[in-house]
């Protein structure tokens, strides 16, 4: 699996980006391609699903952690596939969308293009009660130095680390908030504070 691409941001078009890793283009489909417009020509890293199917390979980019988890919950729901997510995650601020399920809103979930009635009920049905572990990693800044994307990327890491040693993801989501919590420096000692709180 491939969880993100890091390179030099090429091209911006109407649905994808193209990054440049050393020389290879990956072309990423996205909800909303231009939020990238100010790094165009310069190195960038985005967040990716890499969607496997019969007749193609695809990868989806996101702006940030938790527009990708949305992505993977919303493809999870019978009717949903890829390009309606991206439809959705288009149009919507990510804790909009969250309390509409909370709330068991029909009308706000039938705004969008391709989901009706019955899809909307799904949606609710499905993931109700399962989005609000979303976080936005490295959203607290302690003065350490330290930024936002550092702090991103290395959580990052460490999550595709417990990953490969079979952690799920429910598991790991909810340890996030106490690791960043800790304020820990380094991958290695975020992976060692998360092996500590997972075992307990």
């Amino acid at each position: 699996m491939i969880a993100y691409i890091k390179g030099i941001l090429t091209y911006i078009q109407d649905d994808s980006v193209i990054v440049d890793v050393q020389g290879v283009g990956y072309e990423l489909k996205c909800a909303s391609p231009f939020v990238f417009q100010d790094a165009l020509n310069k190195e960038i890293k985005i967040n990716t699903y890499h969607h496997v199917r019969e007749d193609a390979q695809i990868l989806y980019g996101f702006k940030n952690e938790d527009e990708k988890y949305l992505f993977t919950k919303l493809i999870s729901v019978s009717g949903i596939g890829p390009k309606g997510a991206l439809g959705i995650l288009g149009g919507v601020d990510i804790s909009g969308f969250v309390a509409a399920v909370e709330r068991e809103d029909d009308k706000f979930l039938t705004s969008f293009p391709g989901v009706g009635k019955k899809t909307a009920r799904q949606i609710i049905l499905d993931l109700k009660g399962k989005l609000n572990t979303m976080v936005s990693i490295g959203n607290s800044d302690h003065g350490t130095g330290e930024t936002k994307q550092d702090t991103n990327d290395e959580l990052q890491e460490a999550q595709e680390a417990l990953m490969s040693l079979g952690y799920t993801d429910r598991e790991i989501k909810r340890i996030i908030p106490e690791l960043q919590k800790e304020n820990s420096k380094g991958t290695d000692e975020i992976i060692r504070k998360a092996l500590a709180l997972l075992m307990k």
